[in-house]
């Protein structure tokens, strides 16, 4: 259960009558944004006759599924060329573990797969990329420590394209969404997979903590301003996470959620499916 977001509606409204302030602060402490809430409010204040729980919880999955996209289409191979995956974010989302998640998933459909480790800056995080590589039995192009990340993910392209690799996952280090020189060093990543092949990268997505919160839509908007994302990967829904924040990203930037991460395992990275999500707030 991710964040319990209906059952603490259940629990605070069971056989009494709704209190609108205390269902205005349960939505918003929910994460679901303040024009999410305001639908939310607007539908129910429409409605005849007393409000119960089981009406507002109705009307908020209505609301929550209305907004999520219906289709979340698997990743397929491109052709003649690698499909090129970045995966991007702020410190301790779990990108590299996500990457690693995320190749063993497309090798589980017999696709073929090379990783790069373009965080040249935390200490440790090429091995840890290379620890995971060695256990999924998948090549990885690493360099040195305060190497180019943009040329790394250039050179991976090449290597990518030589072997007919059908993608590439590319592991960026994590940056601070306020800090200007580390986002336009990500814009630099792109340009030099963008001059291999112009519609590279194909996916640029977003890893991001469930706990983190409406933060996580600062950061959003500021990933989608100089890496144009093209989706998320929400983190840590086995934890206390609210995961709400999905639902203000996709409603403000359109950005749908593509992946949902569980654990630590390789195996614990799922694609994104609306109603089992809603389902998993009773």
């Amino acid at each position: 259960m991710p964040f319990g977001f209906f059952k603490k509606i259940a629990e605070r409204f069971l056989g009494k009558p709704v209190d609108w302030d205390d269902l205005e602060e349960l939505l918003i402490r929910a994460d679901l944004g303040v024009p999410t809430t305001n639908a939310i409010l607007d539908t129910l204040r429409k409605r005849e006759g007393p409000l119960t729980a089981d009406s507002v919880i109705g009307v908020a999955r209505e609301e929550i599924l209305r907004v999520l996209p219906r289709d979340n289409p698997p990743l397929h191979p491109l052709p003649n060329r690698p499909r090129v995956i970045l995966i991007i974010g702020v410190n301790g989302t779990g990108k590299t573990t996500t990457a690693a998640k995320l190749a063993h998933a497309l090798l589980a459909r017999r696709h073929t797969v090379l990783l790069a480790a373009a965080d040249t800056f935390r200490a440790a995080a090429i091995e840890q990329l290379a620890t995971w590589a060695d256990r999924l039995g998948v090549e990885m192009i690493r360099g040195q420590y305060g190497a180019d990340p943009a040329a790394l993910c250039h050179d991976a392209w090449q290597s990518a394209s030589r072997r007919n690799t059908e993608f590439l996952i590319c592991d960026t280090a994590g940056r601070l969404h306020t800090k200007d020189n580390l986002m336009q060093e990500l814009s630099k990543v792109k340009r030099a997979l963008a001059k291999l092949d112009p519609t590279a990268p194909h996916e640029c997505l977003l890893v991001i903590d469930a706990t983190t919160g409406s933060n996580a839509l600062v950061q959003a908007r500021e990933f989608h301003k100089a890496a144009g994302l093209t989706g998320l990967v929400l983190t840590k829904l086995d934890g206390s996470g609210k995961g709400g924040v999905a639902v203000s990203i996709q409603r403000e930037l359109g950005l749908p959620v593509r992946f949902i991460g569980t654990g630590e395992k390789a195996g614990d990275l799922a694609p994104f499916e609306p109603n089992a999500f809603v389902e998993q707030m009773l």
